[in-house]
Formats: C-alpha cells, sequence, structure tokens
C-alpha cells in the first residue's frame, strides 16, 4: 500500500479507491498500524467525497472478514436475518422472530444492547429472569437447530473493525455519512451468516435517519451491498413518527410483544411485524409475500409463535412462567402521569424525546457500561391522531428511583401537541427496497 496520506489525498480529491487498497486500509488499521488521526482523516474525506458501489462494497467485505464469519451451513434450511436501524418501543425482534421462526424458518440472531434513546433487543430479553444471551457458539447453533430460532448476544469478535471505526466516526462527526452507516450495519449482519437479510430502515422524528429521502438512499445502498455479497435483501422503510406500539422500557415491552404473539398486540406494531415477517418468510420459502403473510398471521392465531417464543424463552435459561403470567413481571414502585393541558387531538409526539424521557427514567443507558432498570419506562395512552379530554393521562411513567420521576416528567410533558383539528397520519409502512 502506498502511502496512506497520499490514499487521503487521493479520496478528498474524489478519487476512487482500489479494492486492494481498501483491503489493506482495513486490515492495517484494525491490526493497529494505521494511526487513528489518519484513519479519522479518511473517514472525513470518505463522509464529503462518498464511495461508489464498488468500493463500499469491498470496505464492507474487508470489515466484514476483520473478525469471525459465523458459519451456519451446519443448520438446514435457508437462514434469514433481520435489522432495524433503530427506534423508539421498537421491540420487532421479539415478535417476528419467533413468527417466521415458527413457520420454518431457521433465525440465527445476533442482536446488541440499547445506547442513546433507542432499546436493545438483547436488554429486553435480559428483563425475562434468568435469560441468557451469552451462550457459547455451539450451544447457539444447537438452539436455532432445536427451536427454530436463538438471539445471542453479540460477540467480540464480530467484524471488530467496525467497532474501531466507529468509535473514531462518534469522535469526528462522520456518524451521519450514508456509505458509513451502510457499511457499518452491513459488515455485521453479513458476519452474521444468514443467507438472506431483512432490513427494516426506520426513518421519522424518532429514527436514526429523519428525513426519508435519507432513510431511501440508506436503505437502496444497504440492499446493493448485500446483493453483491451474494444475500439476497430487502429493505423497507417504516416510519417513526410515534413510539411503536405503546410500551417503552424493557419488561414493558416484553409484556407488549407477549401480547402481540397472541394477537392482541396494538395495531401499528401488528401491521409492522407482520409486513417484516412476512418478508423473512417469503425469502426463505421462495413464496409471495402474500402467501408468507398469511402464513405469518396464521402462526399467532394457531398459537404457534408464542410456543415458539415460549421455547426460546426456557431454551435460553429464562423462567418461563413470566411468559405464561406476564403479571407476574416486577413493575417499578414509583409511578406517576403526564395529563393533557387541553382538549383535542393528538398532532405531534416528539419520539426520540420520549425515547430519552425513559432513558432518564432508568430504562436506557448514555455509556454502554451503564446498568439499566428493567423496570422502568412509559406506557403511552394516547397516540397521533387520537382525541384526549383536558386533564386526562397521555402516559404513565415508571421508575424505582424517586430522583428520576421529576426530570423523566418534566421531559415527557413537552413531547406531545395537542391541536384542535386532527392532523395527517403520515404512513406506516413506506417503500420497498429490493435492488
Amino acid at each position: 500500500m502506498e502511502r496512506f496520506v497520499d490514499l487521503i489525498q487521493d479520496k478528498k480529491n474524489g478519487k476512487e479507491l482500489s479494492d486492494e487498497t481498501i483491503r489493506e486500509m482495513i486490515a492495517s488499521f484494525t491490526k493497529g498500524e494505521i494511526p487513528d488521526y489518519q484513519m479519522s482523516a479518511m473517514l472525513m474525506a470518505i463522509c464529503f467525497t462518498g464511495l461508489n458501489d464498488r468500493e463500499l462494497t469491498t470496505m464492507t467485505l474487508a470489515m466484514r472478514d476483520s473478525g469471525k464469519v459465523n458459519d451456519l451451513s451446519a443448520i438446514r434450511g435457508i437462514k434469514v436475518d433481520k435489522h432495524s436501524t433503530g427506534g423508539v418501543g421498537d421491540k420487532t425482534t421479539l415478535i417476528i422472530g419467533p413468527i417466521a421462526a415458527s413457520c420454518g424458518i431457521p433465525i440465527a440472531k445476533m442482536s446488541g444492547r440499547g445506547l442513546g434513546f433507542t432499546g436493545g433487543t438483547i436488554d429486553k430479553l435480559e428483563s425475562i429472569p434468568g435469560f441468557h444471551t451469552d451462550l457459547s457458539t455451539a450451544d447457539f447453533y444447537d438452539a436455532v437447530k432445536e427451536i427454530g430460532i436463538c438471539v445471542n448476544g453479540q460477540t467480540e469478535d464480530l467484524a471488530p473493525a467496525d467497532k474501531k471505526i466507529y468509535a473514531l466516526r462518534d469522535a469526528t462527526a462522520t456518524v451521519e455519512s450514508i456509505p458509513l452507516i451502510a457499511s457499518s450495519v452491513m459488515s455485521k449482519k453479513l458476519a452474521s451468516g444468514s443467507d438472506c437479510i431483512v432490513l427494516d430502515v426506520t426513518t421519522g422524528n424518532g429514527a436514526f435517519m429523519k428525513d426519508y429521502d435519507q432513510a431511501l438512499a440508506l436503505a437502496k445502498k444497504m440492499v446493493t451491498i448485500g446483493h453483491h455479497a451474494g444475500k439476497k435483501t430487502i429493505a423497507i422503510l417504516t416510519s417513526m413518527e410515534e413510539p411503536l406500539g405503546y410500551a417503552i422500557g424493557n419488561n414493558l415491552e416484553v409484556k407488549e410483544a407477549i401480547q402481540a404473539l397472541h394477537g392482541q398486540g396494538p395495531e401499528d406494531l401488528m401491521t409492522v411485524c407482520y409486513t417484516l415477517a412476512a418478508h423473512m418468510i417469503s425469502l426463505g420459502k421462495d413464496i409471495s409475500f402474500e402467501e408468507a403473510k398469511a402464513e405469518a398471521m396464521e402462526s399467532v392465531r394457531s398459537g404457534k409463535a408464542f410456543e415458539t417464543f415460549t421455547a426460546m424463552v426456557q431454551k435460553q435459561g429464562g423462567d418461563v412462567s413470566y411468559i405464561l403470567h406476564p403479571e407476574s413481571f416486577p413493575v417499578s414502585p414509583i409511578q406517576a402521569d403526564i395529563t393533557a393541558s387541553r382538549s383535542g387531538y393528538v398532532a405531534h409526539i416528539d419520539t426520540e424525546g420520549v425515547g430519552i424521557a425513559a432513558g432518564i427514567l432508568g430504562a436506557g443507558r448514555s455509556k454502554k457500561e451503564d446498568d439499566i432498570d428493567p423496570c422502568a419506562g412509559i406506557i403511552l395512552h394516547k397516540k397521533l391522531g387520537q382525541y384526549v379530554q383536558q386533564g386526562e393521562s397521555l402516559a404513565t411513567l415508571y421508575t424505582s428511583k424517586e430522583t428520576l420521576l421529576s426530570p423523566g416528567i418534566h421531559h415527557l410533558e413537552r413531547c406531545f401537541e395537542i391541536s384542535e383539528t386532527p392532523s395527517k397520519i403520515p404512513a406506516l409502512i413506506g417503500d420497498c427496497i429490493t435492488i
């Protein structure tokens, strides 16, 4: 590889980097042979001048290959993975994984913890007493073979280049670069080893990509990478202009997921879950979306999806009595409601603000090392377009620490706007990108 400073200059001037150069760059940086300050400069150059599809795919594959790549060949069937770009109240993995698995799609899912205003699937599952997300690779694979699904914690040896690059992006204001986001997400998904990938790209005020056109551009980049890597990949844009469902917070969301697996979840949550699950089943069985959606709905109606979730919890050490009797989950001792200051229609919800308020109450973390309160969070009582009377409850807050209640209330009160006339509710399901 030529002098790295010359490569930075080339990229800054908009020149293409060769495949060999990109692979050497990622390998050398992962080994610590390229200093952080030079890689930061390269990331800023990429942020300004971008990467074409060839460069982006090569960089993503190099990041994938910087660590362990899961070999799922011992698991029979077409393995399908799912990834969401995040949001507030997004408990879809807990629902669509069991739905797809109960329909014969092997789900070997590696998930992460929450950071900032978005919750993490692992945190939600670990709010089930006894549930383990640190299974060995052998136990992880065995669980998928036996139950059809396992959701495990993401290991440190999965795409280590991405972890190093993300740390620099976070410190150098290059987090929002679409090529860098796409390579970060897809390097981990490709290293996870599934045959097909379904991407839930959220957009709106509670999503990382708040602008629809930006979210669409990201979706197209990730699908392109997937196809160039030989994986059938599809992306669906979903609205995060309000929290998904009514529950925000770890065991609160598990309880809502259990309701959904009984077919009794909120309408918006059920719509998103049936859409995503149908795409997973469609890819895994090579059937039409309509056929796959019918299978997904039948798996819930018949109880198969809930049985699969229960079996997964038991296999991963969780206490199944909480799944069979969700009222057994511990409830925060300190609760309070925020109420409407006037009568009218809910015209706007600051979704990110709701997520931040839940974090203030103890449901989230600002640093990776922070502990979280599995009982803390928020239950919404009103959503976009619904009418509320003055003094009626908009939401209930839950926390275990009295000192956190007042700041949580103060933050949440500013998240709702009420108007005299109903406003248009954004479409929940947007574009579907296949190539």
